[in-house]
């Protein structure tokens, strides 16, 4: 059945660069259908793949005409959450993509702007979660992969509608995933997804930011 609940779009990748795993999909999935705040959530798995992930996320966005939009990749080798502040018009890739792809030094959208700021309270999300004790931190790079492509897309696509709020979340290695990388920082997948209940929770509660400090000195 339909459901008349506005929408909330959380969007997760598949996983890449040899892992058998990706827990932003892994964390987003668990929150597929719930209902947060009056609003519906719908997860939507991104291939980790320069131009198809846009092209599968302006789908995803005219099909569900989502109300707030939340994209989260993996950021291995981060011990925190990271809420990503801005997305730059690159592409430079270190590794290729799931499609072989390996662009560098090529914008994502040619003739765009430079950049794009999230659109999420993203200082009232920090706060809410060291609040509830979880690790989180602002973020001012969001990369050049993948990520930060369909952070970039993302935001050019809502350009023009200010009404829909959208922006991007990093999150660490699983447990699982870190053994293999010589004990990298993880987050168990439990405090993942209650990271991005309230993130969600947050962004739906307030349409203006709080003015705290959460700059970086490098």
């Amino acid at each position: 059945m339909k459901s008349d609940l506005p929408r909330v779009l959380l969007t997760g990748f598949d996983p890449f660069g040899g892992e058998t795993v990706n827990p932003s999909w892994e964390a987003v999935r668990r929150l597929d259908q719930q209902t947060v705040r009056g609003h519906q959530v719908v997860a939507l798995q991104l291939p980790t793949c320069f131009g198809q992930s846009l092209r599968a996320l302006r789908t995803a966005l005219a099909r569900y005409t989502p109300v707030l939009v939340i994209c989260v990749g993996q950021a291995g080798g981060r011990s925190r959450v990271s809420l990503e502040r801005v997305a730059i018009n690159i592409d430079d890739a270190r590794i290729a993509d799931n499609a072989g792809k390996q662009p560098v030094d090529k914008p994502v959208i040619r003739g765009a702007p430079a950049a794009y700021f999230s659109t999420l309270p993203i200082k009232a999300q920090l706060r809410a979660l060291q609040a509830a004790g979880l690790p989180a931190e602002i973020s001012q790079t969001a990369g050049t992969f993948v990520c930060n492509h369909v952070f970039y897309g993302l935001m050019h696509a809502l350009r023009d509608t200010p009404q829909v709020r959208g922006g991007f979340v990093h999150i660490p290695f699983l447990p699982e995933q870190a053994v293999a990388h010589a004990g990298a920082p993880s987050l168990g997948l439990d405090v993942i997804v209650a990271s991005l209940a309230l993130i969600v929770d947050t962004a739906l509660a307030l349409r203006r930011d709080v003015r705290v400090a959460a700059g970086a000195t490098h």
